[in-house]
């Protein structure tokens, strides 16, 4: 009996080291030790960086010290600053006078940030009140294009056309006819 149990104690001991197939232990890695002031205690992690701050855009104040800045809505409108646009006949397209018009009316609309404006396309009498109606559309559009393409904001800008319902000239001539096709300026918002 005796040496039957030495047998299994020797069998069960053999058995547990040929069936153990664990690997050791390995050992981790210890951080730095921390230098400084020496407490002993745990060391805080370095500050994130600070972000980077983008330069703040300062708007330009709004001019208030000339006689247009202190005009009300309707003297400007009476005695408006921005000049008309004017098309040749059944035409939406910006001839160089036109271009430098609103080259003049952007610098403009630039120096007084807060005015909103509303174009107004204009035709002569000639031609049917729908076809007017979208000529007049495409001469305000346009002009709203070109100043937005100078640099005005798009909000600042709305486009409305009458057609021919309202004529700055009311006579029956080629001279007449020339002052209506156009894309006016009121400033609705100072």
């Amino acid at each position: 009996m005796k040496r039957t149990a030495m047998v299994l104690a020797a069998s069960a001991l053999m058995a547990t080291i040929a069936c153990h197939k664990n690997k050791p232990p390995v050992a981790r890695p210890m951080p730095p030790p921390a230098t400084g002031s020496g407490t002993g205690g745990a060391t805080r992690p370095p500050a994130p960086p600070e972000p980077v701050r983008e330069p703040t855009v300062v708007p330009p104040e709004p001019v208030r010290d000339d006689a247009i800045s202190s005009a009300s809505l309707d003297d400007l409108n009476r005695n408006s600053p921005l000049k008309p646009v004017f098309f040749e006949l059944d035409s939406d397209e910006l001839s160089p006078v036109a271009q430098k018009a609103l080259d003049d009316n952007a610098a403009l609309l630039k120096r007084y940030t807060t005015w909103a404006v509303t174009i107004e396309g204009h035709c002569d009498e000639r031609g049917t009140p729908e076809y007017n109606l979208a000529l007049g559309e495409r001469r305000a559009v346009t002009a709203r294009a070109y100043l937005v393409s100078l640099g005005i904001a798009a909000d600042r800008l709305r486009t409305v056309s009458y057609g021919k319902e309202f004529p700055f000239d009311p006579g029956h001539a080629e001279s007449a006819f020339a002052k209506n096709r156009r894309a006016h300026f009121v400033i609705t918002a100072k």
